[in-house]
This record gives structure tokens, sequence and C-alpha cells, in this order.
């Protein structure tokens, strides 16, 4: 498949892979992520509306759960088509164009979910550290606001991506190492000089990853300040019980993304596949535990769960 550099005229076509080495198992394999998908889609939509219709949720904690939530299922759709494509139909091939809009996705949904756990380690913040000032600090407005910075944000970061990467020539054997389009897999096929897209990806992923990371941490260490302030320990423990939720939510989405990057710059003689499984459990995992956790964790959602599952005649 290699060649002569492609002009803007004739843009390649990807070769999407599943899991190299392992093409016998690709069947079960679709059966496990067909099922990931179906909790992750399936929960994210009941979080959604059960936060809709229980008026005890109308509250900014919840109001950010919903962002999170329609966030997930952005993910899911995002790599949903070339998935389904690759390990059940075995349809490898993907147009540059398609695959553009998917690799603008899947990177828009990514920095959203980073800056929606932002803000709502800012509520868990004001909610612990300034109790009194809840409601008039995050109003309905300001709610909105948060959500739009985080959209915008998410978007001018990666809107210029596709372009940058339309401008290079592609010669070599353009085949991806994963189901589906990412900007770090994609930087690695053409042939001219990637230094203003590497530069560029970094920049991203500082601003956004490692900023919010950062300031996550920070909201935490306030909040930890705050709670030990409490005399009780039983009071302690539950202040931070409000947090559990989304210290897990953190968690699943941060620790995934950096076992990723760790393989990709240390683990340069794995197999192929466990590159491809690491991918797989950072844009899987995130969508489809969150609603389990959240279901778990708040005890208004758990109750309204339980009375629509009672309610459903089998």
């Amino acid at each position: 498949m290699g060649g002569n550099p492609q002009n803007s005229s004739e843009l390649p076509t990807f070769i999407l892979t599943g899991l190299p080495g392992l093409e016998t198992s690709q069947d079960w394999m679709f059966l496990l992520l067909g099922t990931l998908y179906m909790v992750s889609i399936v929960g994210n939509a009941l979080i959604l509306f059960i936060i809709k219709e229980e008026q005890s949720l109308h509250q900014p904690m919840y109001y950010f759960l919903s962002l999170l939530s329609v966030n997930d299922l952005g993910v899911s759709f995002s790599t949903l088509p070339t998935v389904l494509a690759t390990f059940c139909f075995h349809f490898r091939e993907i147009s540059f164009d398609s695959c553009m809009a998917q690799m603008f996705f899947i990177h828009l949904f990514s920095f959203m979910e980073s800056g929606i756990l932002l803000v709502m380690s800012f509520d868990r913040y004001v909610a612990i550290c300034k109790p009194l000032r809840y409601a008039t600090v995050l109003t309905d407005g300001r709610i909105v606001r948060m959500g739009l910075s985080a959209f915008i944000r998410s978007f001018c970061l990666v809107f210029p991506l596709p372009f940058l990467l339309k401008r290079l020539p592609f010669c070599k054997a353009n085949v991806l190492s994963h189901a589906y389009c990412l900007h770090p897999d994609l930087i690695r096929l053409p042939c001219g000089d990637i230094t203003i897209n590497n530069s560029f990806g970094l920049f991203i992923v500082i601003s956004t990853f490692g900023l919010d990371s950062a300031l996550i941490l920070l909201s935490y260490a306030l909040i930890l300040r705050s709670v030990l302030t409490i005399a009780s320990l039983e009071g302690r423990l539950k202040t931070l019980n409000t947090c559990v939720s989304h210290m897990c939510a953190v968690l699943i989405f941060y620790v995934p993304m950096v076992g990723v990057s760790m393989a990709a710059r240390y683990g340069r003689h794995a197999p192929p596949h466990v590159h491809t499984l690491l991918s797989l459990l950072y844009l899987f995992v995130p969508p489809m535990l969150n609603p389990v956790i959240y279901s778990i964790k708040t005890k208004e959602i758990r109750r309204r769960l339980c009375r629509m599952l009672a309610g459903t005649k089998f």
C-alpha cells in the first residue's frame, strides 16, 4: 500500500484494525463490546430520564451529571459505527473524510469529559467549603455558562486537527491501530513534516487533561482541608461520601488514559493487541461505569430506578 504521496484531490483511505493477532476471536470481542455499548447507552439514557422526571434532582450536581451522561452517549455513538463494522461485518476501510469526522467527535467528547469532571469538582468544592453560598454561586445561568465553556474550549482545540492532517501527504501503508480514528494514531502515517501536528497535539493535551487534572487535585486538596476541620469522624465520612461518585468518575477516566499514554511511550515492544485493548478500556469503561456508579451511590436515583424496575411487567 506504499506509493507516491497523495495530493489533496486523492485523499487516502484508511484500514481499521480489530485485534491484531486475534482475528479468530473478534466475533467474541464484538459480543463483549456490544454488551458494553448496551450498558453504556441504556445506563446513561436512564440517568437522563430519571433526572428529568425526578423533581428532587433538579439541582446543580445533577445538572452536571446530565452533562456527563450526554457526553458519555456522544463517546459511545462516536465509536459505534466503525467498531460495529470492524468486529461484526469485517468491513475495515474508512474514507479520509469519515475518519476525520470520527476523530473530531471522539476527541471533542474526550476533552469535554475532562472539562465536565472539572466543573463537577468545583460543584463539590462549593457544596463542602462554601455551603451557605452554594445556591448563589451555582445558579442556573452560571451552570449553563460552565457547560458551554467546556464545549467551546473543546471545539476550538479539536477543530484544527482535521485541517492540519489534510495538508500532509500520505504515502505509507495507511493501516490504523484501532477500530476507530484517533489523532495520535493518524499522525504516524504522513510522509511530511508533522512537527506542527505533534506540537499542537501536545498543547491540547496540556491545556485540557493536564490543566483540568491539576485543578481537580487542587479542589480536592481544599475539600480535604475543609473536611479535616469537622470535629466528628462520622461528620467527616458523611461529607466525603458526597464526593465518592465524582472521585470514581475521575479515576475511571484518567487512569485508563494514563495507561494508554504510558503504553504508547514505554510499551513499544508489547504485542499490538495490548495497545488496542488499552484504548478500548479508555473509550469504553467510563461511559459504561459512570451511570452504574451514580446509580449505586445516589440514593434518589437508586430509589427511582428501583420503582421503575418494580413497576415493569415481565
